[in-house]
C-alpha cells in the first residue's frame, strides 16, 4: 500500500486582484507517496512528483483570504484544476517509480567492486 502526500503550500497570488488581495492563481505542487514495503535498512520506499497548476480566478465564487488558508483547502482546489485523470495519473507514476525500486528491473553495476545484493 502506498500513502500519497500532497504539499500544495507554495503558491503564486497577485498582491491585488480587484477587491481580492493576495489572490491564489498558481500552485507548486509536491506529491509524495510512500510505500508500506521497507528496504534491508528498515526504510520505507518513496517517490516524488513535482509541478505547478493554474487555478482559474475569473470567477471567484468563495474567497477565502491567505492567513486563513490551509494545505488542505489549496490540495482540493489543485486537484479540482487538474481533474480525476491527472491527479489519478500523478499518484500511477509515483507508484511505478516505488515499484522499481523495489523490484529493479535495471541495476548499475562497476567491474571490479562486489555486487550488490538485493
Amino acid at each position: 500500500m502506498i500513502t500519497y502526500d500532497w504539499n500544495c503550500k507554495t503558491v503564486d497570488a497577485y498582491p491585488q486582484d480587484g477587491e481580492y488581495t493576495d489572490l491564489v492563481y498558481n500552485v507548486h505542487w509536491i506529491v509524495t507517496g510512500v510505500s508500506d514495503v521497507v528496504n534491508p535498512e528498515r526504510i520505507a520506499y518513496s517517490a516524488s512528483n513535482i509541478g505547478t497548476q493554474t487555478l482559474d480566478t475569473s470567477d471567484v465564487t468563495e474567497f477565502i483570504p491567505f492567513e486563513d488558508l490551509t494545505n488542505e483547502q489549496v490540495v482540493v482546489w489543485t486537484q479540482e484544476a487538474m481533474g480525476v485523470e491527472q491527479v489519478t495519473s500523478i499518484e500511477a507514476s509515483i507508484a511505478t517509480q516505488i515499484d522499481a525500486l523495489i523490484t529493479p528491473t535495471t541495476v548499475t553495476l562497476t567491474i571490479g567492486e562486489p555486487v550488490p545484493t538485493i
